[in-house]
């Protein structure tokens, strides 16, 4: 069992920078693998990155490599998502999610652990 609790959401301007923090507890994170996705207004949720246990594997969506930066610290206990030259059509609920096998997939339904998400607002 893992529980996840985000945080580092804001509003920023068009060009601007945020850091996402991800708090996992239970003894066993450096197990799973982890993912940030986002959910804009009036639209499905979205995958957006995932890291791999040993950090030695990471994927982005296109929309936002070269921009976004996905890490994890084993010893915290924490998944950060570095986020720069934000663009509107970033504003969403970031959320935080979790699954203990290997692979990073795209789906949601691969995932079997959420955070409460986090806002993430980019005005223009």
């Amino acid at each position: 069992q893992v529980q996840l609790v985000e945080s580092g959401g804001g509003l920023v301007q068009a060009g601007g920078s945020l850091r996402l923090s991800c708090a996992a507890s239970g003894r066993t994170f450096s197990s799973y693998s982890m993912a940030w996705f986002r959910q804009a207004p009036g639209k499905e949720r979205e995958f957006v990155a995932a890291i791999s246990w040993s950090s030695g594997y990471t994927d982005y969506v296109g929309s936002v490599k070269g921009r976004f930066t996905i890490s994890r610290d084993n010893a915290k206990n924490t998944v950060y998502l570095q986020m720069n030259s934000l663009k509107p059509e970033d504003t969403a609920v970031y959320y935080c999610a979790a699954r203990l096998h290997y692979g990073l997939p795209r789906t949601i339904l691969e995932y079997g652990y959420w955070g409460q998400g986090t806002q993430v607002t980019v005005s223009s």
